[in-house]
């Protein structure tokens, strides 16, 4: 790993007297091949709350695939505080694999507000699922139907308790190799990676603690972090969370976590089985204290 790759990490420490931005994030540009300073970062990192009310809400919603995630910027005239208060919005369903190209709008309904690590103020990131203009949930909207089985009566009653553990690998760009591993080759055997420090067993731990920051900032009940099995490869707990704010968070969080990995130039994969072989695969654990499985909450 070189140094520049880790140039476009976030959250460099807000400097005294600097900024008035309520955010401790900070996005850096990474720079040109040719070494030239990007400035791009001075206006990345704009604080634009002493110029105007208005914020910026990523709206975000899960693609056709089931595991893909989309997001589009909408520009909302002030601060709000529930999804409730955020304008419908849609988008081309035919580009994401959710609708025809005769008939390709989607509706977005905001669902839940989290704080925007990537912009700081009082930008937000705004979890959304899907309808036809009609109103009907698609087909790829688990969301809805859970939420209607969360806001049952008896649902609610049971206080449902989830925590749950996402496991992932962070792969190099160019080969989709796992990072740390050499081009084309293994890397000794697994034993001292799991929870190891070292240059020579952890691989990718600005990443880590950079989405652990993000989220806590956010607002996500992120609970844990550590390093897995195999190199390269990280996990992070969600919950104990109750009904569907679980599902809400740990999608929320695979969205901060795919930003976070864009910015370093590094492949997020949430592939159950990334190499083949001896090698330890990456799931999506859910602990629950009642036996229904709610699919919304960990499609992968």
């Amino acid at each position: 790993m070189t140094s520049k790759l880790w140039n476009s990490l976030l959250l460099n420490q807000r400097k005294k007297g600097t900024s008035r931005s309520s955010a401790r994030f900070r996005v850096l540009a990474l720079q040109s091949e040719s070494s030239t300073v990007n400035r791009l970062k001075d206006l990345l990192n704009l604080d634009i709350t002493p110029y105007t009310d208005k914020i910026i809400a990523e709206y975000i919603w899960i693609g056709g695939s089931g595991i893909d995630l989309r997001s589009k910027s909408r520009t909302i005239s002030k601060p709000v505080k529930h999804p409730s208060e955020l304008p419908k919005w849609n988008y081309d369903g035919s580009s994401t694999g959710q609708a025809p190209g005769e008939d390709s709008e989607v509706i977005l309904y905001p669902q839940a507000i989290f704080k925007d690590p990537f912009r700081g103020g009082n930008n937000i990131l705004v979890i959304c699922d899907s309808y036809t203009p009609a109103g009907e949930p698609i087909p790829t909207n688990k969301r809805h139907g859970a939420a209607e089985i969360f806001s049952s009566q008896k649902v609610i009653n049971e206080v449902p308790w989830y925590g749950i553990e996402q496991e992932y690998t962070l792969l190099q760009t160019n080969v989709k190799w796992p990072l740390g591993w050499p081009v084309g080759g293994y890397p000794g055997p697994q034993g001292p990676y799991y929870c190891g420090a070292g240059a020579d067993k952890s691989f990718g731990r600005d990443i880590s603690d950079a989405h652990y920051k993000a989220c806590l900032y956010a607002g996500i009940n992120i609970s844990g972090t550590n390093g897995e099995v195999m190199p390269g490869q990280w996990e992070y707990q969600v919950g104990p969370s109750v009904g569907i704010e679980a599902g809400d968070h740990i999608w929320c969080s695979r969205y901060i976590l795919e930003r976070i990995t864009e910015q370093a130039g590094v492949v997020l994969s949430l592939d159950p089985k990334p190499i083949e072989g001896d090698w330890n695969g990456a799931g999506c654990h859910t602990n629950y204290r009642y036996h229904t499985i709610f699919t919304y909450i960990f499609r992968v």
